[in-house]
């Protein structure tokens, strides 16, 4: 099935809300997702970070406030 977004006439937060909607949608099938090799060496690099108390962590929703915030 092929689909066609009209991106050009998409507003930002409706591109926005669409990500969301894949993503919330792709997390119902996890196993599904091939994660790549690298992707260990990031989280083993995130883990020694807490370990060390050098992480700050926020909750998602602010933290995607923050960042809408951050967007022209």
């Amino acid at each position: 099935m092929e689909l066609v977004l009209p991106l050009e006439k998409m507003t930002t937060d409706e591109k926005l809300r669409t990500m969301e909607d894949l993503w919330v949608d792709l997390c119902q099938i996890p196993q599904a997702i091939p994660a790549p090799g690298w992707h260990a060496d990031v989280l083993h690099a995130r883990e020694e970070r807490i370990r060390h108390g050098e992480s700050r962590f926020s909750d998602w929703s602010e933290a995607k406030t923050r960042i809408r915030g951050q967007l022209p």
